[in-house]
């Protein structure tokens, strides 16, 4: 097993580029064909690789929720029983988010009208005042 340090230097994605932003854009009817569609062990190594990325944390625990723990503790150590665990807890809570923006807060737009900001008065004279008691 890998240490984390170990882990982190050697990362890479275990599934080609496009297959992964295929799953990272997949609504929750098409993800668990596209999460079937890898070995059992590279579906493990994607969730871990997965977990690291903050943005892909979502996308972790529905590929995870698809592993064996026994997978996940055998690559990711701590961490692979960590996300097996958090896995679980989120698929028994609530239904699977798979979809990126499942989890961002609404934007909200305001509908009161900008303050406005009054118009800044013209100083020249008292700058030029200034200059010329500097001056004179």
């Amino acid at each position: 097993m890998w240490s984390s340090r170990e882990a982190f230097e050697n990362d890479f994605c275990p599934v080609r580029e496009d297959l992964l932003g295929e799953m990272y854009r997949a609504n929750e009817n098409g993800l668990p064909q596209l999460v079937e569609s890898v070995s059992s062990e590279v579906r493990a190594m994607l969730a871990l690789f997965c977990y690291r990325r903050s943005h892909l944390h979502s996308l972790a625990l529905t590929i995870a929720a698809s592993c064996d723990e026994r997978e996940l503790i055998q690559l990711g150590g701590r961490v692979g029983s960590t996300l097996y665990a958090q896995s679980r807890e989120t698929a028994t809570a609530r239904p699977a988010q798979s979809s990126s923006y499942g989890n961002r807060k609404p934007i909200t737009l305001s509908t009161t009208p900008l303050s406005s900001v009054a118009p800044l008065e013209n100083d020249l004279d008292d700058d030029n005042d200034l200059a010329q008691a500097a001056t004179g």
